[in-house]
């Protein structure tokens, strides 16, 4: 029986669920903020909820683990090795590295939620989508 066994599964089978969920924690991640339908925010929630906890840990096997369900994907900007600071322009015969997705998680989001039990996500209601009149919601990071 599957009883308290709720899981949000948006029509569709578990891979293009997995891969949904983990694009649009990604885009997340990236941007703060994205505007989805109602189903995808409140699925989406749990989901990113997990990720940013394996953030704050900040350890290796917490990065490795966070990786699994993201896409680590470039960010197009440079940061400092040794600092792990955003550096706007390069100099010449700086060292810099790419940031990533995964490195923004833990680097900036991880260290910004130290100091919360949980609760790192907001869901609002927007107006519905004119196309097909589907609720709609915005969904960021607190």
């Amino acid at each position: 029986m599957r009883h308290q066994c709720k899981k949000h599964t948006l029509g569709k089978a578990q891979d293009q669920r997995n891969a949904l969920l983990r694009s649009l924690a990604t885009e997340l991640i990236l941007h703060g903020e994205i505007n989805t339908t109602m189903a995808r925010a409140k699925a989406l929630r749990p989901y990113v909820e997990s990720i940013i906890g394996y953030a704050k840990k900040g350890d290796l096997h917490s990065r490795r683990l966070a990786a699994r369900f993201i896409f680590d994907r470039l960010t197009g900007e440079f940061m400092d090795p040794k600092t792990g600071a955003l550096i706007e322009t390069p100099s010449e015969g700086q060292k810099t590295m790419p940031e990533t997705v995964l490195r923004k998680l833990f680097n900036e989001i991880g260290k910004k939620y130290t100091s919360r039990n949980g609760g790192y996500t907001r869901i609002y209601r927007m107006p519905p989508r004119r196309g097909d009149a589907s609720e709609m919601a915005l969904i960021q990071l607190v």
